[in-house]
């Protein structure tokens, strides 16, 4: 007898990659919405009065933290679901990749801060500059790290039958 039931055999799929272009353009929307999330908190900070130094390199590291902890719920959800994983590998991942960015991010920002002549926009650039700088980092390593997607091995569908006797 051939199986009729055509779910049968068949396993839950696994969430897809969007390809590298829907990835760029999702990472990008994505990481447009919490960059302004990011300087929002950034620039928040600096007007509650952490705007000179050493406050300043906290309000950018706070404004750091929630900027990606926000763009990594979001990228693990619509741009890297095809590479997502459970468990503690993908979290420790996550966790040594942006512990490594956070540092890029407030040393870009600093050494920005130091080197740019004083102008109303200095922060802002600096900032610009610092979260360019973080965000190539991210995707390479999102993408080719934390959430890499298992290598799909080409297998044709195999149809099952059994013999009544």
């Amino acid at each position: 007898m051939v199986a009729t039931d055509p779910k049968a055999g068949v396993t839950a799929a696994e969430p897809s990659s969007p390809g590298l272009l829907g990835q760029l353009i999702r990472f990008g929307l994505i990481g447009g919405f919490c960059a302004l999330v990011d300087f929002g908190v950034y620039q928040g900070l600096r007007a509650l009065g952490m705007d000179a130094s050493p406050w300043v390199d906290v309000a950018r590291a706070l404004s750091f933290i929630v900027g990606t902890t926000t763009a990594f719920f979001l990228n693990r959800k619509f741009t890297f679901a095809g590479g997502r994983q459970e468990g503690a590998r993908q979290i420790g991942s996550f966790v040594l990749l942006y512990a490594v960015t956070f540092l890029v991010a407030v040393g870009v920002n600093r050494t920005m801060l130091h080197v740019l002549p004083e102008s109303a926009w200095k922060a802002t650039f600096g900032w610009i500059v610092s979260q360019a700088t973080a965000t190539v980092i991210n995707f390479v390593m999102l993408k080719w790290v934390v959430f890499r997607e298992p290598r799909s091995t080409a297998t044709s569908p195999v149809l099952t039958s059994t013999e009544e006797n």
